[in-house]
């Protein structure tokens, strides 16, 4: 059996390692030049049921080595005092087990665990599909017996299969960008945090020392289109104060900035014949509000267990089933933690200020029900068995 997965960022390695596990060849074609395993991307979350995913490709001790390491978080306010707290206290409402890193050393953890026995095809994507016969923009064509697309928001397989994006994209009304810059707060290891009406913004450590991270999200009713740095800035504006605006000032120079909407794709079913679609291709709950690399990580395995014990066409449908019940919430949890952490107006400004404040004297109870976003991306998980690993097909 043959499996061909567009995408190399976390569900298509984590899918590859499983399937190869169970005797199927595979190829990985990805857009980008390489596997983007430096010190890039933004910070993602594993929860639950993917760190036990992790835990079982051998990976959990690296991958908790390479996590992010940021103790401590503070609030900057204009003409007021900042707010430091403890990360871990803004993570006491996330059950069981979670890990923090950086998008980055986690796909380059993956690709290495996989790259001696999957065919992996940098700067190359699926051009063409007729069932699962692919052509390939080098001009190769593969005969597979699945093809998965793994490729993000903006899935080149979906559209192929599926039909065009619009079809299935609800965007949340905000964007995201983010992008490398030397660390001109000062802040080392400390997250720095603003927040104005709008607008939420981050600046954090990256493993690289002198080097920090920006994150921000911008509330918008309309989308928007052209330069993305443009945009940002006419979002973003000096409404931070001169902090952000000294960060705001290397936005011009970096070579990684990325910038997109945050949506959400929205399917009856992602499986369509001999194709079907993995993580936010198919669904998820958005682009930085929390949850989606882990529900596609969690996603990969159990598609592969089903395929390891049946026909491809009934292993695509206990797959959409076993993923229903997180599905189905991970809709709610883009609009719930937008809401949370980027204010509408000046009193939500205000009362994230006092509760920021508040946390740490707060009985634990009462810190859980505040940091656990109404039961969002954490929680998102907590139905979802994994299947056991199964017996290796011949």
């Amino acid at each position: 059996m043959h499996a061909l997965i567009s995408g190399a960022s976390v569900a298509g390695p984590v899918l590859a390692y499983w399937l190869r596990r169970h005797g199927w060849r595979v190829t990985v074609v990805e857009r980008a030049a390489d596997a983007r395993a430096g010190d890039g991307g933004h910070a993602v979350d594993l929860f639950g049921p993917a760190v036990d995913v992790i835990e079982r490709m051998g990976l959990l001790d690296r991958v908790r080595e390479a996590r992010t390491r940021n103790d401590t978080i503070t609030l900057f306010r204009e003409g007021r005092a900042p707010i430091t707290l403890a990360t871990a206290d803004l993570a006491t409402g996330i059950p069981g087990r979670h890990i923090e890193i950086m998008r980055g050393p986690l796909a380059g953890l993956l690709h290495e665990v996989t790259r001696d026995d999957v065919d992996y095809r940098f700067g190359t994507v699926i051009e063409r599909l007729d069932g699962a016969t692919a052509v390939l923009s080098s001009g190769d064509t593969v005969d597979a017996d699945l093809v998965v697309g793994a490729d993000g928001l903006h899935s080149g397989v979906r559209a192929l299969a599926f039909g065009p994006e619009e079809r299935y994209r609800r965007f949340l009304g905000a964007y995201l960008a983010v992008y490398t810059l030397p660390d001109v707060l000062g802040t080392g290891p400390t997250v720095a945090a603003f927040t104005a009406p709008g607008l939420a913004a981050t600046v954090y450590p990256t493993l690289t020392p002198g080097l920090s991270r920006a994150l921000f999200l911008v509330r918008s009713q309309q989308e928007l289109r052209g330069d993305g740095k443009e945009i940002l800035r006419g979002l973003a504006g000096d409404r931070l104060g001169p902090r952000v605006a000294a960060v705001l000032e290397h936005l011009g120079a970096a070579g990684d900035f990325y910038f997109d909407d945050i949506s959400q794709i929205r399917m009856d079913s992602w499986s369509r014949g001999p194709v079907t679609l993995v993580g936010d291709a198919g669904y998820g709950p958005g682009p930085a509000v929390g949850g989606g690399t882990s529900l596609a990580a969690a996603a990969a395995y159990v598609l592969a267990a089903e395929l390891a014990t049946g026909p491809v066409d009934d292993a695509l449908r206990r797959y959409e089933a076993a993923l229903a019940g997180p599905v189905r919430h991970s809709r709610r949890i883009g609009p719930s933690v937008l809401g949370a952490i980027v204010p509408r107006n000046r009193a939500q400004v205000w009362l994230t200020a006092q509760a920021t404040r508040l946390l740490p004297r707060l009985p634990r109870p009462a810190r859980r029900w505040l940091t656990s976003f109404g039961g969002g991306p954490a929680a998102m998980l907590d139905g979802l068995v994994l299947p056991p690993a199964g017996a290796t097909r011949s």
